[in-house]
């Protein structure tokens, strides 16, 4: 699974669409034909609505693949890491491939507008892909290849109304996910696993808190920052313009991309 995902990053990444499309089968419907599974709220469906496709909004990309699997939708358009951990041989959608590499983008963290947490996140960033433990944790769950190097980031406490003080206060740092293997998901055992889940781990530490991971409702991941039902979105989130105005995000840990998927033919 490592390999593959790994594989997949360098190959499709560097490659681009033209190189990425060519590994795939046509399908018999040209794009602006078919219709696509997108999540909600997500860059999926943004490139989606940005290409003029026909789309249906579900509430995850994990949906948008039974979707596609299922044939109630032609193709689904998720994130190039997730497709690296869920289609293809040994994964659970071996007949599901992705052709087209719509969109390169990054992904960071995003607190509440103001926030000093986000300068909080960006010092462990720095710290942990320094000394070496980013990469580690990349390396455990495949994503090695897509890190953003991190320029050293000290935290910058707000005069007032501190975020990192309000959490250390509650003794918990609340992390809002979706269901999204690389990045968040769970193990055999039910614990919230992945990327994202143990840099999340490693802040809550640092601030010497609990850490709770709470499942939200994608498209609406900023009234539930704002309404403080959680304190953190960290779920390989694309720092889109939409997302960057509404919130304040750390710096850019990984890179990514929107590619379509469908079935091999």
């Amino acid at each position: 699974m490592k390999r593959k995902i790994a594989s997949l990053l360098v190959g499709c990444m560097m490659l681009g669409m033209a190189a990425c499309g060519s590994q795939a089968a046509s399908s018999d419907k040209a794009p602006e034909d078919k219709v696509y599974a997108v999540e909600a709220g997500s860059a999926g469906e943004a490139a989606a609505k940005d290409k003029g496709y026909q789309y249906n909004s579900v509430s995850s990309q994990a949906d948008a693949l039974m979707e596609v699997a299922s044939g109630t939708s032609d193709a689904a358009i998720i994130d190039l890491l997730m497709a690296g951990a869920m289609i293809g041989e040994g994964t659970s959608y071996p007949d599901l491939i992705h052709t087209d590499e719509l969109t390169t983008e990054e992904y960071g963290a995003g607190c509440r507008k103001g926030s000093d947490l986000a300068s909080y996140i960006n010092e462990v960033l720095a710290d942990t892909y320094a000394d070496g433990t980013m990469k580690e944790i990349a390396e455990k769950y495949g994503v090695q290849e897509s890190l953003v190097e991190q320029k050293d980031a000290k935290y910058e406490a707000a005069a007032s109304d501190s975020d990192v003080s309000y959490i250390q206060d509650k003794g918990t740092l609340i992390v809002g996910i979706t269901d999204f293997e690389p990045m968040d998901y769970k193990d055999a055992s039910g614990e919230w696993i992945g990327f994202d889940a143990d840099m999340a781990r490693l802040v809550a530490e640092k601030l010497g808190v609990e850490i709770q991971f709470v499942e939200i409702d994608w498209d609406t991941k900023s009234m539930e920052l704002d309404s403080k039902n959680i304190d953190v979105v960290w779920n390989g989130m694309t720092l889109t313009d939409e997302v960057t105005s509404a919130m304040e995000c750390t710096n850019a840990y990984c890179n990514n991309a929107q590619v379509v998927v469908e079935p091999q033919k």
